[in-house]
């Protein structure tokens, strides 16, 4: 389980294609030290598994085809920048809200504003997942917590599908890949887990 907050954000350093699917290589400094093989990263909200590393320098996941089709990882290069969380610790402080790193869908940047010291985005939702976000509820976009600032169903003049706007604060803008996204990137998307338990209780319900 993760947090949603970005510990360190790193570098693609390598990539290699096989049969089964893609291995990466990604530079970082505080996550890539102390490493254990086996150990469970997200890397802008997916979460892999380590297989090699070296201390404070690099480590290694490898992305089966399924993961390759459902993120955007298979199409970064090297170079382009991730965010890094390692698994929460029994013991840690739980600052975000509960992630599993398991995306759901992957959403479009609509809109990037600066707003006084802050920066406001708007992603635009794939049909069918603005059933599950609130206005002031928790989202995960790339692996990072937010907060649904504003939310925009499908049908409203203002969105064909759903689009949710989030302020961002300067250190998150700046820890995370957020600095370098443009409008038309995509972000990985992962729904708040709770929505998902509600609505299928709901469903057992009335069936």
């Amino acid at each position: 389980m993760f947090t949603g907050i970005v510990e360190e954000t790193g570098t693609i350093a390598a990539r290699s294609r096989t049969e089964d699917g893609l291995r990466l290589r990604i530079g970082a400094d505080e996550v890539a030290t102390g490493l254990e093989h086996g150990q469970s990263i997200s890397v802008s909200g997916v979460c892999l598994t380590v297989e090699r590393f070296e201390d404070g320098e690099w480590f290694e996941v490898f992305l089966a085809t399924e993961t390759v089709e459902r993120t955007y990882l298979g199409e970064l290069t090297e170079g382009d920048a991730v965010n890094l969380e390692r698994a929460m610790p029994a013991d840690g402080r739980f600052d975000g809200h509960v992630v599993q790193g398991h995306v759901d869908a992957v959403a479009t940047v609509m809109g990037i504003e600066p707003l006084d010291e802050d920066w406001v985005f708007e992603f635009e939702l794939p049909a069918g997942y603005e059933r599950y976000v609130v206005e002031k509820g928790s989202i995960t976009l790339d692996g990072i917590s937010l907060t649904v600032a504003d939310l925009a169903a499908a049908g409203d003049e203002t969105a064909e599908t759903g689009r949710v706007t989030v302020a961002i604060i300067p250190t998150t803008y700046e820890l995370t890949s957020l600095s370098e996204k443009a409008v038309g990137d995509p972000v990985h998307l992962e729904i708040d887990v709770l929505a998902k338990y509600v609505e299928r209780l709901l469903e057992a319900r009335f069936e």
